[in-house]
């Protein structure tokens, strides 16, 4: 009885520097690194969470955003950062779940060297073409694109992204060759393709509606099971017979591998209160987002989902990035 009296002393002080690690925390400023340009959809709800963990644990939240290599660079530096919980990403599909698959020589690995926090929010994507594609529904585009192999280009927000591996996800079930635009971020891809220099694009909805709604673009379907609200007017993949093409743009907090778990819980109950509010859930409502605000276990499984749903359309594609 002593020994275990003793043994379990010792684990009770052991445990202590973790317990006031997270009574501590934050100590001091902490970083939000996003992978994606100012003004972006991440960048959005990375703002809007990070104003409210300023509020709540009174220490400034600062947004750095640090872009290119498909949001790998962010991620980078936030793989190689310390692990205590003072910098975090805002990770999209592919810095945090998809790149490993498509680019050759990363510098990091999101398994083994990101954790996650939560799923903050997701949205469905609309299929946009310009007016000058002939096409006014989505098996028109289909069969357009079919008849046309090669002579169409579509946008994306960056290689890995949900707007990149959902119009390869179409390609391969459809069996289309349709060249990849990469671009940083939505404006300039809706830019570019109000141009008319690409011809089509997977987007989230607030992205491209008031371009469908002024007529220069013309949408053709969301990738929902069902209606978007935004867009009750649009078919959804589901009913139109294309379950298999249903694709989620997603948006989640993670942190350095081998972050104290106390702060992970910690951070997860703070991120999660402040999503569920009702002005956070409204205003990303307007963006086309819906407030997930998962456990970190929860999120842990929805990358491994993503990942072997995705890793599949990659090498069916034979997509890559060298």
């Amino acid at each position: 009885m002593q020994i275990t009296g003793k043994i379990l002393a010792l684990a009770a002080f052991a445990a202590l520097p973790f317990a006031a690690v997270a009574q501590s925390y934050p100590a001091k400023p902490v970083k939000v690194v996003i992978p994606y340009p100012a003004g972006s959809t991440p960048d959005i709800v990375g703002r809007t969470l990070s104003g409210k963990l300023q509020e709540s644990l009174g220490q400034p939240f600062i947004v750095e955003n640090r872009t290119g290599a498909g949001g790998n660079i962010g991620a980078e530096a936030v793989a190689k950062s310390p692990a205590d919980g003072h910098t975090l990403l805002i990770g999209i599909n592919g810095p945090a779940a998809i790149n490993k698959f498509l680019y050759k020589n990363l510098a990091y690995d999101s398994d083994r060297d990101l954790l996650p926090v939560s799923l903050l929010a997701t949205s469905p994507q609309m299929l946009v073409v310009t007016s000058a594609v002939k096409a006014s529904s989505f098996r028109e585009f289909v069969e357009h694109a079919r008849a046309n192999p090669g002579r169409l280009s579509y946008g994306s927000v960056g290689s890995g992204s949900a707007s990149h591996l959902t119009m390869e996800l179409l390609k391969s079930d459809a069996r289309l060759f349709i060249v990849h635009i990469p671009y940083r971020g939505f404006p300039p891809a809706v830019t570019d393709m109000l141009a008319g220099n690409i011809d089509t694009m997977f987007a989230i909805i607030p992205a491209v509606l008031p371009q469908v709604r002024a007529g220069k673009m013309k949408a053709l379907a969301v990738t929902g099971l069902r209606r978007s609200a935004l867009a009750p007017e649009v078919p959804s993949v589901g009913e139109l017979g294309y379950p298999q093409l249903e694709s989620l743009a997603w948006i989640g907090l993670l942190a350095p591998a081998g972050t104290p778990q106390d702060v992970v819980r910690k951070l997860n109950a703070e991120a999660v209160r402040s999503m569920r509010t009702p002005e956070v859930r409204e205003f990303l409502g307007k963006q086309g987002f819906e407030v997930v605000a998962s456990s970190a276990g929860e999120f842990a499984g929805w990358i491994r989902t993503e990942q072997s749903k995705w890793s599949r359309v990659i090498k069916a594609s034979g997509a890559t990035v060298d």
